[in-house]
């Protein structure tokens, strides 16, 4: 299964697990990647001498490639990248921030950049300042989303169209024959994160692994687009959330309401009624809590088996 992206990461398959936040530690990154794919370190909810540690656990774990996706928003953001350079990580996946910022420094230290976006405007910009491949990320993902509501069907397409550079695709894409559609699309590679959410690697909580395999389909809603738009399950927390837009919140009042660490109570502690719960529509078919290898094998097989069909029509 090679390809553009699979030659500029040296990987098997081509299958990234995201950087998600609580959930992407060294285990689940280099279970992906000894699995064939490419394995990511979420380094946004990991301070400087934590990520530190994940990255060498890392790299005795595995001797296939990996990479840390650096919010670049994140406050300590120059130690962050001055730890991955000289502990000599070789890809970086930027976000939520411009790509100009860090692409320069990253590359002259020998490092494959990729940037996330959710709009064909940024897509092209990432390309300017140089990137190395584009994560192109649709409304129904997980998490913190774009404002312009664009879904993954729509938004592949019109990034290809234009794009020079590799295009990853990313936003409600779980299975093979999901990867097979948006490969149809333009994409060079999927982006997944939610199915990996319910891992057993994961370092999210247990009992978020199972909110995640029990949600149906109309769980999950983006909200609070005045701060930072985020796509989240239903719980106390949410409903808190929507009952102050009915009462005409401002986003003060909704940063008070969020308050600090909210996404670790959830994600990562355990508080299924008062944390934040970042996860993606696709979670309404995600129905069990797999070893990540496994799941890298299923997608593959499921992508050969609905090629196959597909050439069948």
């Amino acid at each position: 299964m090679q390809n553009r992206i699979t030659s500029l990461f040296n990987i098997e398959y081509p299958i990234i697990q995201a950087g998600m936040i609580w959930a992407s530690g060294w285990k689940l990154a280099s279970a992906v990647s000894n699995a064939g794919g490419l394995g990511i370190i979420g380094a946004g909810s990991m301070y400087p001498d934590v990520l530190k540690e994940h990255i060498l656990k890392c790299q005795k774990a595995t001797d296939k490639p990996f990479a840390v996706n650096v919010p670049m928003l994140y406050p300590n953001v120059e130690e962050i990248m001055k730890i991955i350079v000289d502990l000599g990580v070789k890809i970086v996946f930027t976000s939520a921030g411009n790509p100009k910022t860090w692409t320069s420094f990253l590359k002259e230290n020998g490092v494959t950049v990729v940037h996330v976006v959710s709009s064909l405007k940024f897509a092209l910009k990432s390309e300017a300042a140089g990137v190395d491949a584009v994560v192109a990320e649709g409304f129904e993902a997980g998490g913190h989303n774009g404002r312009d509501e664009t879904t993954t069907l729509a938004l592949i397409p019109a990034v290809k169209e234009q794009l020079k550079i590799p295009l990853i695709a990313a936003g409600g894409i779980a299975t093979g024959k999901a990867m097979l559609a948006v490969m149809i699309l333009g994409a060079d590679a999927v982006q997944i994160g939610s199915r990996f959410v319910a891992s057993e690697e994961a370092s999210s909580h247990q009992l978020f692994k199972e909110k995640v395999v029990d949600a149906k389909e109309g769980d999950t809603q983006l909200t609070l687009k005045e701060l930072a738009p985020v796509r989240l399950l239903k719980n106390k927390f949410f409903n808190e959330v929507q009952n102050a837009y009915s009462n005409g919140a401002t986003p003060e009042d909704l940063k008070t309401l969020l308050g600090r660490a909210r996404a670790k109570r959830g994600m990562f502690e355990g508080d299924m009624e008062d944390g934040e719960l970042e996860i993606g529509q696709v979670a309404a078919i995600i129905h069990k809590i797999m070893p990540a290898a496994d799941i890298v094998k299923e997608i593959v097989t499921e992508f050969n088996l609905a090629k196959t069909q597909m050439a069948n029509l």
